[in-house]
């Protein structure tokens, strides 16, 4: 299928061919037949893309700044490859469309195939011919709609939301300031709510279009809107001022005040300078409001992406109720698209579209629309390079075929370059993301990519799979994985619960009692395969007592509302994160671990979620700590290892440093941070050419696993939990 990208590395804008989106619970796949062109947030995005690095840098100083922290923490290079493999990520333009439904997902009840459907949300509502959106992202359109009109829905519910903010009541007067697509549409939306409206533009057109949607009263800006609004108002002012225009001058609020009234609502729906006088707006105690996008629920995940929708007793108006009414202002003649659309155009003709938007093309435009041909039929998988070299794969049984689920900015930054090292042949890449998985399939030669992982997992000619997905996918496709005869690289964790550590030693363990070979198994705990790590190892020779190893780890702060610490997803940080921890300090006692006592760090502004200091026992009498926390410097280095046994110590510094001493004497190696990717990418892959076993032993990554969920237990419990014994071959 066709989609439009744009790449922020280089600027291209690119119609891209790109496998259909599969369905997933919670999802609804729609074939568009329209989609909607957002002049204002599209043509900046366009504009930045095509910009130079200082000039991106320059528009973007938060993005700088993190990069310039990356780079203190990880070295220049590092820190410049992870900002391009970003910027190389292909982005979807687009954010509201209206088409028919082709499949829903599990659970879904208030919508079925065949529905007509309006669509809403960047990354979801794309200028596609075929998109996947959340449940609480869709409206059912009415008959007498056309599709055509139900593509504004999304800019409409951002015009209404901005009404509601204003809490207009019926009869009162308000200014919209701005009359592009956006303020026709709050105009008439004004209009069908019994309201005096007054419009102001600087263009005489727009005025005229404004006109024609009802407006009371349209005024140029270059004349006096002061005198006209005073004399239309009776010498009182709007009750309300809505701005809707998009402008990088604050004109819009020197205005807003001197045409209010005593105690009015200055609501923003558009974009302007945010720069005025307090005085002209306390001497009126006037309310500035931003109104945010198209009403609650945006930007909430668990609204809109696990579709838990707010009890309607509580929040009448969520972006999806709004939604239905401006469909239902639709339906009912109140709202009408049809003197709102300039333009139309094919999708194949997106470059021609965005010259007109971006002003290549002297011509006026209002609403711009992408026709989509809704009589193609669509494929999952898309072939990227010959297919002479699949048969060049399938006729050598001793090369390593890769295929790879899950292509995230991880996989990009931190494995995939690695594999142009090595000799492993890249097969399939399989990713729900249907543009990124066709531009990582494009740039790392793999032979095809698709959006359904099965392809990978049917597909013969590929051995060995790597993962690299949300941590709720693990357990499944490591079990599918080996049930196909697969070699698996998981990224941490293995699995989120013990239900699916259970069914993965089962599968595990009847894949050696069938008496073929058995599939490796490798998890991504990286750190042990560091060269610092090495270098450590070698220096402490063979261990002969029992060690103590101290691990800060300054973790950082992420958001409250990040997937890690959604429990179905992420399964939190301890899982998802302390892992790599435990398995290091494995890896430098080289004894089972026993027992865990982890003790939260707690007060006003911390939580479990964040901050522990958890004991580790093991068998030899050896025992190690692992300072967990969040409240420390997020600039500051982030860990630090230090190993003291046989009267040796030892003691790694971010990977970028190592320390040795014995009998009074220290040595110090510096060295560009290195966590161990490429190496532990190199491991395995030796050990499935050699026919060995896993560079990390099945029996520890399992007991790793284990440790993390003794550790919230020994969180809740506050008490040491014993590490339980678990028969793995």
């Amino acid at each position: 299928m066709k989609q439009i990208v744009q790449n922020y590395k280089t600027g291209k804008l690119e119609i891209a061919e790109v496998p259909v989106p599969t369905i997933m619970p919670g999802r609804i796949l729609v074939k568009n037949a329209f989609s909607l062109i957002s002049a204002g947030t599209e043509r900046s995005s366009v504009e930045l893309a095509r910009k130079n690095l200082l000039a991106k840098a320059k528009s973007r100083p938060a993005d700088m700044k993190k990069v310039l922290a990356l780079a203190k923490k990880q070295g220049f290079l590092s820190a410049y490859k992870t900002a391009m493999a970003r910027l190389d990520t292909p982005t979807p333009l687009g954010y509201s469309s209206a088409g028919t439904v082709i499949q829903i997902g599990k659970d879904i009840s208030s919508i079925k195939a065949g529905d007509r459907v309006a669509c809403a949300g960047a990354g979801y509502a794309n200028h596609s011919e075929v998109i996947l959106v959340p449940e609480n992202l869709c409206a059912v359109v009415p008959e007498n709609v056309p599709l055509e009109w139900a593509a504004f829905t999304t800019l409409a519910s951002i015009a209404l939301q901005g009404v509601r903010q204003a809490d207009i009541k019926l009869g009162e007067s308000v200014a919209v300031i701005g009359l592009g697509l956006l303020g026709q549409l709050t105009v008439q939306i004004l209009k069908a709510s019994g309201c005096r409206v007054i419009g102001i533009d600087l263009d005489q057109d727009k005025i005229e279009l404004a006109k024609k949607s009802g407006v009371d009263k349209a005024i140029l800006r270059s004349g006096h809107p002061e005198k006209v609004i005073f004399q239309f108002t009776d010498g009182r002012g709007v009750d309300a001022v809505i701005i809707t225009a998009a402008t990088s001058s604050n004109d819009p609020f020197l205005l807003a005040p001197k045409i209010a009234r005593d105690r009015a609502k200055v609501v923003l729906v558009g974009v302007a300078k945010i720069d005025f006088s307090r005085e002209s707006y306390y001497r009126k105690e006037i309310s500035v409001i931003f109104s945010r996008s198209y009403g609650p629920g945006r930007y909430d995940t668990i609204y809109e992406e696990k579709g838990i929708d707010y009890p309607i007793g509580y929040v009448r108006w969520t972006e999806k109720r709004n939604m239905e009414a401006v469909l239902q202002l639709m339906s009912e003649k109140k709202l009408n698209i049809e003197p709102l659309i300039s333009h139309r155009f094919k999708i194949e003709q997106a470059k021609e579209a965005y010259d007109l938007i971006l002003g290549k093309k002297k011509e006026k435009f209002l609403g711009v629309l992408f026709e989509y041909d809704t009589s193609k039929e669509y494929v999952t998988k898309i072939m990227v390079s010959d297919t002479s070299e699949i048969r060049k794969i399938r006729s050598s049984k001793s090369e390593i075929t890769i295929g790879f689920i899950g292509v995230g900015s991880f996989a990009q930054t931190s494995l995939l370059p690695h594999f142009k090292r090595t000799s492993a042949k890249l097969v399939g890449v399989a990713d729900a993301q249907a543009h990124i998985v066709r531009h990582i399939g494009t740039k790392y030669g793999f032979n095809y990519c698709t959006s359904d992982y099965k392809e990978i997992l049917n597909d013969k000619s590929i051995n060995t799979i790597f993962i690299a997905t949300r941590h709720n996918l693990h357990s499944r496709l490591i079990i599918e994985s080996l049930k196909a005869g697969k070699n698996v690289y998981c990224e941490k964790p293995l699995c989120v619960n013990r239900k699916e550590l259970q069914q993965i030693i089962k599968v595990h363990n009847d894949q050696i009692t069938g008496g073929s070979m058995t599939p490796l198994v490798m998890i991504g705990f990286n750190r042990r395969f560091s060269p610092l790590t090495i270098m450590a190892k070698k220096f402490l020779k063979e261990k002969i007592g029992p060690y103590y190893i101290n691990y800060r780890v300054n973790a950082g702060v992420l958001p409250s509302d990040h997937w890690l610490f959604d429990p179905e997803q992420g399964g939190g940080r301890i899982i998802g994160e302390v892992c790599h921890f435990i398995d290091l300090i494995r890896a430098f006692i080289q004894a089972p671990l026993i027992q865990v006592y982890a003790q939260p760090i707690t007060g006003p502004k911390e939580s479990t979620k964040d901050n522990a200091v958890i004991s580790l026992k093991y068998q030899d009498g050896s025992a190690g700590t692992i300072s967990y926390f969040a409240v420390g410097d997020k600039d500051f280095a982030k860990e630090r290892i230090e190993i003291f046994g046989d009267q040796e110590v030892c003691i790694i510094d971010d990977f970028k440093k190592l320390l040795f001493s014995e009998d009074g004497k220290t040595k110090e190696i510096k060295q560009n941070q290195d966590k161990g990717y490429a190496n532990e990418i190199r491991a395995f892959f030796d050990a499935i050419r050699n026919g060995g076993t896993s560079p990390i032993p099945f029996s520890e990554i399992i007991e790793t696993t284990l440790a993390t969920f003794a550790i919230n237990e020994s969180l809740q419990r506050e008490k040491p939990v014993n590490i339980p014994r678990i028969s793995s071959q």
